[in-house]
């Protein structure tokens, strides 16, 4: 991603430092690194700011339940995963989908893609290794796009958003990822009773109208304890309104 939000405090000075690091990279936004506590415990620091940790995942374990829940019957659903993390979004979709599903993952640092694959499986029961599941390096929105604009592509069941930034509370019709053409591709991207569900940091109305505005019907679902000020929206693609041929030759 080009920009990293989803941080907590700065570790630095902070005895935490003495934790395993792992691996690292430099990005334009700061060093990206992993650090282990123990067997099983991870986070993903930029910059020195923790990004994500395995300690807090309920909001990305919201987002993979509800997400998932309206295509779990069907034989072989196709769900789209934007944003990798430490994984814990696609171990819930895993968890909810039948042997037949298959599962895109796009994410954007290759490193993320290996830590998940390599030290980071522990804590996922190998999620990034199952058979159902296979990685798209790059940007999300451009792979919406290039299925929204290939009318020979297979559709998605789900389309699930779990990146480092979610939409701005009064995020821009302009904006790349969270507006009107973006939302308008993932709709494109989808069948017919679809899901495009969208984590957030917070609540955000202008994204919410915008999904409305674009053909879904909105839910936003409500979180409990830390993870309760973020946000999850499912949108459920609605289909177009085809013209009343009879009615429009009178």
């Amino acid at each position: 991603m080009s920009t990293w939000a989803r941080v907590g405090p700065s570790l630095e000075g902070s005895a935490i430092l003495t934790n395993e690091r792992i691996d690292s990279v430099e990005t334009p936004e700061g060093t990206l690194e992993l650090r282990r506590r123990g067997a099983k415990d991870f986070m993903i620091l930029i910059g020195g700011q923790v990004l994500m940790t395995t300690s807090l995942t309920a909001s990305e374990l919201a987002l993979a339940k509800h997400g998932c829940a309206q295509i779990v019957n069907k034989k072989a659903p196709r769900v789209l995963i934007g944003g990798l993390g430490l994984g814990f979004t696609l171990r819930a979709a895993l968890d909810a989908l039948p042997p037949r599903a298959r599962v895109v993952v796009a994410e954007l640092n290759s490193k993320v893609i290996e830590w998940c694959q390599g030290p980071v499986a522990i804590a996922t029961k190998d999620a990034a290794l199952d058979r159902r599941v296979r990685f798209y390096e790059g940007d999300v929105t451009e792979h919406v796009r290039e299925v929204a604009a290939d009318a020979s592509q297979a559709r998605y069941d789900a389309i699930l958003w779990d990146l480092y930034v979610g939409p701005p509370a009064r995020g821009g019709a302009e904006d790349p990822r969270y507006g009107d053409l973006s939302v308008h591709n993932a709709w494109e991207a989808l069948v017919d009773g679809g899901v495009f569900g969208v984590w957030g940091e917070a609540a955000s109305p202008a994204f919410e109208k915008r999904l409305g505005q674009h053909g879904f019907k909105v839910e936003r679902v409500r979180l409990d304890g830390r993870a309760a000020r973020h946000a999850v929206y499912l949108a459920t693609k609605l289909p177009r309104i085809q013209p009343n041929r009879e009615r429009s030759r009178r």
